[in-house]
């Protein structure tokens, strides 16, 4: 149900397309002159505007150019009795989606605002595809840190390098991945990641190089593992530090032969595959600790990169919270909140242990809860008592 305020001096004019519009299923708001129209249109969210031109205190066209300003998607159709081609052109021109005259004809207006309201709709959806196919989020940030880390993925990217990410959870391991293969000579091919954690340590060879038919219980019919599955392209091997040791001795012989063996069979298979592989703990101490292959560890890691723990780079902050307010605006289909410069610093100040994908769990958060604009008042009630 599309939400429409209307704007207009006349009371009679705004109770009677109250009614209509009310009848037609709308959700409508009114204001009185241009300034309340700002004020409410600031606080809200609407679907579309019927302004009036000649009213006190704010006109109509003044009223066009900051809506516009605040939110140049939603349209906005303008209504006056006093107006002439002349005004009906500039409220165009000035970004107005259409001009009705007063009286207005009850089927024009009607059809008018249908149409509004199907334009804000594929708007709305065209955002949400833009965001649907877009291959790989942006790398947010300016501080040192992020600078070198894309610095070596340009250097790193178009070789066949293997490349061993390391940080904590949520710094963004798998993005940085990803980018490596989007920069890379292998960008057409698959990216296919695994997640070795996720897997029981009887299930990750199968999952890694696939299966025959009868090779085990469960083996109903025959599977084609990830090795396969990303030839010509790049796996990714996320926490590789959790894989088991006999996994990681069949990983150690494709990485030296470029060769695998699905479970079950004697036959190998070539396979073509850049692997990238990442972890959050210390591979050389589970080394020590007899938990990971120190020969693999050397496979991996001929280039490593080091991704900082948001704590490590907090002059980031207030980018990425803008990022994410865009990110998540354009998710929702709805206009993108602001957050005020206390709220920004108290969030640059807090102690992140689940690092930028908290960051992002905690905006998305405060998004839903407060207004227009996220005050410190906010971050306190909603984020700070969360700890």
């Amino acid at each position: 149900m599309a939400r429409i305020l209307i704007i207009d001096d006349e009371r009679a004019i705004r109770k009677t397309l109250t009614e209509i519009l009310g009848f037609e299923g709308y959700a409508i708001e009114e204001a009185a002159d241009g300034e309340e129209g700002l004020k409410k249109f600031s606080e809200k969210n609407y679907d579309l505007v019927l302004c009036d031109i000649k009213m006190p205190k704010l006109d109509g066209i003044e009223f066009l150019e900051k809506a516009r300003e605040l939110n140049p998607d939603v349209p906005v159709i303008m209504i006056s009795g006093h107006g002439n081609i002349d005004t009906a052109v500039d409220a165009v021109k000035k970004g107005a989606f259409d001009y009705i005259s007063k009286p207005p004809d009850l089927n024009r207006l009607l059809i008018t605002i249908r149409n509004a309201a199907e334009k804000q709709n594929l708007v709305t959806e065209t955002k949400v595809l833009k965001r649907k196919v877009s291959r790989v989020q942006e790398m947010v940030g300016d501080s040192a840190a992020m600078a070198r880390i894309r610095e070596t993925i340009e250097k790193v990217a178009p070789t066949d390098a293997r490349v061993l990410i390391t940080g904590e959870n949520g710094v963004g391991k798998e993005l940085v991945a990803r980018w490596l293969h989007e920069k890379s000579n292998r960008h057409n091919g698959p990216i296919v990641e695994v997640n070795c954690a996720a897997i029981p340590g009887e299930l990750i060879e199968s999952e890694l190089f696939g299966h025959e038919k009868g090779s085990f219980t469960s083996a109903i019919k025959q599977r084609i593992g990830k090795f396969e599955q990303a030839n010509g392209g790049t796996l990714f091997l996320d926490e590789i530090g959790d894989m088991s040791l006999s996994a990681q001795a069949k990983v150690l012989r494709a990485l030296q032969e470029g060769k695998i063996t699905r479970v079950g069979a004697d036959k190998d298979i070539n396979v073509d595959v850049r692997v990238v592989a990442a972890t959050n703990k210390d591979l050389l101490k589970a080394v020590e600790d007899k938990e990971f292959r120190l020969d693999l560890y050397h496979r991996l890691g001929v280039i490593i990169i080091h991704v900082p723990s948001l704590n490590e780079r907090r002059d980031d902050i207030p980018e990425l919270i803008e990022y994410f307010l865009q990110q998540i605006a354009n998710e929702y289909g709805q206009p993108k909140k602001s957050m005020d410069a206390n709220a920004v610093k108290a969030l640059q100040d807090y102690r992140w242990t689940g690092n930028i994908r908290e960051l992002r769990n905690v905006v998305e958060r405060l998004v839903i809860l407060s207004g227009k604009t996220i005050s410190l008042s906010d971050v306190e009630h909603f984020v700070l008592p969360a700890k």
